[in-house]
């Protein structure tokens, strides 16, 4: 009986819309930050408005996933998907156009494939790695960092936004570790303390 009342959820449903105008959206924001080449003050707010949309979706889609009780195969793959290309897109995009060191970049991306794909076989050997509050920290700071990026804010600035990205990268590096170390805890076995 419990089976049964377990239906399939219809892919299409506002959440997944929302993911995929998000994944959908991702080369015209590339092509605004670019444009706006970090000189360009029109392109530079135009890049972040769509970007700041773009992260509201984020939010939007899954508080309407969690409220309608909407959770899919394709919600479940599409939206990290389209969290993290988001992400890439903007810190690559920030690169190009010298905003940004390199090695910010490297450092964040390498911990976000590295973390993924460590899930996904941790998912194989039968192990749910469930998002944890430090990772919600790290996406909200790295959506901030990005953010005064897009914003032309004056250059005596640049050094206060500098620090907000290395606040970034330390939490995304500290989330990363954080997420190995809990798993190898979970796995030792328990003391039967009788």
């Amino acid at each position: 009986m419990a089976a049964q009342s377990v239906k399939q959820q219809s892919n299409w449903n506002l959440p997944n819309v929302l993911t995929s105008v998000r994944i959908i959206a991702i080369p015209l924001f590339a092509w605004l930050v670019l444009k706006g080449d970090n000189l360009h003050t029109g392109w530079m707010w135009w890049s972040f408005i769509v970007f700041a949309l773009l992260m509201i979706t984020d939010k939007l889609d899954g508080d309407i996933a969690r409220a309608r009780g909407i959770v899919t195969d394709f919600g479940k793959i599409a939206d990290p998907i389209a969290d993290k290309a988001l992400m890439a897109a903007a810190l690559l995009c920030l690169n190009i156009t010298g905003a940004l060191p390199w090695w910010v970049t490297v450092v964040i991306l390498a911990r976000e494939l590295g973390i993924t794909v460590w899930r996904m076989f941790q998912l194989r050997a039968g192990h749910v790695v469930p998002a944890s509050k430090g990772g919600k920290i790290k996406t909200t700071l790295q959506a901030l960092a990005v953010s005064l990026y897009l914003i032309p804010l004056p250059s005596w600035l640049d050094i206060p936004v500098f620090l907000v990205m290395l606040a970034a990268v330390a939490v995304t590096v500290f989330t990363g570790v954080q997420y190995l170390v809990d798993s190898q805890q979970a796995k030792k076995p328990k003391r039967n303390l009788q």
